[in-house]
């Protein structure tokens, strides 16, 4: 016996009505329990086009638009991790977007994007509430699967952002303030001339001012664990975790 043909014709389920009435219910429901999230498009400085990858990213233009954070409880991952390398936090999220929203947002109001149809990995959010920068990892396009013959969210795995001194010059006062305090970038604290260029001492080196942070905060925090963290575990012994 054939499929009933009252609710699906043909080899589509459902009717171009009741699609746009999900999509609507979609936006709905996100706009009411969701949160404004800025979406920052990665641009390639200096692509190695040996290897496929950046060398230097930036980050200069943003968009303003919701989403539901699926993360009822918390955020996901293994959280504050102790290595041989310090204290690494692992926090990620899942960020759900609407794609007509994120179209009219993001797509058709910035040319600088990696894929033009969709959000691309290695793209930044900046969440306002937790001031905290979380990358894409993975782009999930397909769930939920197929409602009414169509797909009306993106699902965005993120992990918080590991920031290497990219260049994130957005205009936006706080996402710009929030960047340089984990960067050592030394030029943003160059001394510099009326006409806006560095001032170079004799060897041709930018002459740092006094405002430049010899420890800066990372967006991890990584720097604030390992000082709380100094006064429990002590790493002057051979071995801090046995009894040698």
């Amino acid at each position: 016996m054939s499929v009933n043909p009252f609710f699906q014709r043909g080899l589509a389920e459902g009717t171009p009505s009741e699609q746009r009435l999900i999509e609507d219910l979609t936006i709905e429901a996100i706009q009411i329990r969701g949160h404004d999230v800025y979406y920052m498009p990665r641009t390639s400085v200096k692509p190695d086009m040996i290897l496929g990858e950046d060398i230097l990213s930036a980050f200069t233009t943003l968009s303003y638009i919701e989403m539901y954070v699926a993360n009822v409880q918390g955020w996901e991952g293994n959280s504050e991790l102790m290595t041989k390398f310090g204290i690494v936090v692992n926090d990620q999220a899942t960020f759900v977007v609407s794609r007509l929203r994120w179209k009219e947002a993001v797509a058709l109001q910035t040319t600088e994007l990696q894929l033009p149809n969709r959000p691309a990995e290695g793209d930044l959010l900046y969440f306002p509430l937790t001031r905290a920068f979380f990358e894409i990892k993975f782009v999930n396009h397909l769930d939920p699967f197929f409602q009414l013959s169509k797909i009306f969210v993106y699902q965005l795995q993120c992990e918080l952002f590991n920031y290497s001194s990219e260049a994130i010059i957005t205009g936006n006062e706080e996402i710009d303030d929030r960047a340089a305090e984990a960067s050592r970038d030394q030029y943003r604290y160059g001394l510099r001339n009326q006409t806006g260029g560095l001032v170079l001492n004799q060897l041709g080196e930018p002459i740092i001012t006094q405002e430049y942070p010899e420890e800066a905060d990372g967006l991890d925090d990584t720097v604030r664990f390992e000082e709380e963290t100094a006064t429990v575990i002590d790493f002057n012994v051979h071995d801090p975790f046995g009894e040698l």
